[in-house]
């Protein structure tokens, strides 16, 4: 079972937060992009840009931030984590 969980931060607190599980076949990196879709669907967002510094960031963690300068709309929160919570 993979998991991963999508959380939405605006003044230090968190204002949404969703878990995606999958259970299919596919490949860790094919989870997570469609996780990361779905996660974007329920929030109604774009879908960020992984920037360098986000995939540093999660091939260390498991965890990743994406901020206003990884999505092309405005945001209205601080930023967007995802992090993978069960593989």
């Amino acid at each position: 079972m993979f998991r991963l969980w999508g959380k939405e931060f605006k003044d230090n607190h968190m204002i949404k937060d969703t878990t995606i599980c999958d259970d299919s076949d596919d490949t860790r990196t094919h989870k997570i992009f469609n996780a990361l879709d779905e996660i974007c669907y329920e929030f109604d967002l774009s879908k960020p840009i992984w920037l360098d510094v986000n995939i540093n960031e999660f091939k260390r963690h498991s965890k990743a931030r994406f901020y206003q300068d990884s999505f092309v709309d405005s945001i209205d929160f601080d930023f967007l984590e995802i992090q993978v919570i069960e593989e």
